[in-house]
């Protein structure tokens, strides 16, 4: 599966942003999806996850309450919407796929299989 990540751009301080990622070459059904970002010179980490079903998703405690992640099998696209965005939030997002995840798996980078290319969103403050 190849996946496609867009949405990012430059935003104030409690504005909002709508990430999404399109999947091609398989349906995106067939996997739990995930994002992740990277702050320059530093690990990538995890921000949310969406099972395949939709029934469980779970999120980093830095995001909580903020953003959301959704799926939409029919159009082969999973979306992170990002309220209330802070300047720590500042970082490229990658979304991922992932062929199998199990319990507490779904925070862990190594579990998934496919990688988007990334979208770089920048907070001012």
């Amino acid at each position: 599966v190849q996946l496609q990540a867009s949405g990012g751009g430059l935003v104030q301080a409690g504005g909002s942003l709508r990430l999404s990622c399109a999947a091609s070459g398989r349906p995106l059904s067939s996997y739990a999806m995930g994002w992740f970002r990277r702050i320059p010179g530093k690990e990538r980490t995890f921000v949310a996850a969406i099972s395949r079903s939709i029934s469980s998703t779970g999120y980093a405690d830095s995001v909580k309450g903020r953003f959301t992640i959704a799926r939409d099998n029919a159009k082969n696209t999973v979306y992170l919407q990002m309220n209330n965005l802070k300047p720590e939030d500042t970082a490229v997002y990658y979304c991922a796929a992932s062929q199998g995840l199990s319990g507490d798996d779904y925070a862990s980078p190594q579990k998934y299989n496919y990688w988007g290319q990334g979208t770089l969103v920048t907070v001012s403050s």
